[in-house]
């Protein structure tokens, strides 16, 4: 099981990534940018991920992702109960989340230090 600790160690661990406290929420900012948060009790984890991509997302695994709150949905975000993925699947959503946010020129860094497969999408 993920913890946020988890989330956390490997969020801060990319580049340019800052970790700041709102209303109980630990939120992870690449400048103003938010790409993920861990809910008050770390239990679930919203992510930064593609609108038109995130319903089939949620349909494919419902027990698992879920779309955002009514007043967020016109982010690109979406939540997952981090009991029901594991420590692989919980890098490849931060990581995905952070390259959607993160310039271009700092991913492609990145990804040159990195043999991750590179992103999933620019």
């Amino acid at each position: 099981m993920v913890t946020g600790d988890d989330v956390r160690r490997f969020a801060l661990s990319l580049p340019r990534t800052e970790e700041h406290w709102l209303r109980d929420r630990a939120k992870f900012k690449i400048g103003r940018i938010v790409y993920a948060t861990l809910s008050p009790d770390e239990t679930s984890m919203g992510f930064g991920f593609p609108k038109e991509e995130r319903a089939a997302l949620v349909a494919a695994e419902p027990h698992k992702f879920h779309l955002p709150a009514a007043r967020d949905m016109r982010y690109h975000w979406v939540r997952v109960q981090l009991s029901e993925i594991d420590e692989t699947e919980m890098r490849e959503l931060v990581l995905d989340a952070w390259r959607m946010c993160v310039p271009k020129a700092v991913r492609a860094a990145y990804d040159a230090q990195h043999t991750d497969g590179g992103p999933k999408w620019t």
